[in-house]
């Protein structure tokens, strides 16, 4: 089944924005982490962003004062703000979720499918 689901993705200019959010689903018990990794044409995957269960972040160098992690608790939801996209930010966006879900006896890492971001003119 699908846990997290990603959205917002999309065609933008450069020096566009886009916000990406990423919903957990299911009878989760807790979420440790939730985060952003991307992986562009040809390159590995990365990670992007994490915000953890108090609130504490880290980012890629090569986005730190572009983008913006932050998530609503209450929706088990982690969103992504991108600004002064650049087309080097093009990439498919996976969310990620270490968390654990009633049926499970531990912490578990979960992926969305994926949303791309395309940063051209």
């Amino acid at each position: 089944q699908r846990q997290l689901v990603e959205s917002g993705g999309g065609l933008v200019q450069p020096g566009g924005s886009l916000r990406l959010s990423c919903a957990a689903s299911g009878t989760i018990i807790g979420i440790n982490t939730m985060g952003w990794y991307r992986q562009a044409p040809g390159k590995g995957r990365e990670l992007v962003a994490v915000i953890r269960s108090g609130g504490s972040t880290d980012y890629a160098d090569s986005v730190k004062g572009r983008f913006t992690i932050s998530k609503d608790s209450a929706k088990n939801t982690a969103y992504l703000q991108m600004n002064s996209l650049k087309p080097e930010d093009t990439a498919v966006y996976y969310c990620n979720a270490n968390m654990r879900l009633i049926s499970e006896t531990y912490y578990i890492n979960y992926w969305g499918q994926g949303t791309q971001v395309t940063v051209s003119s």
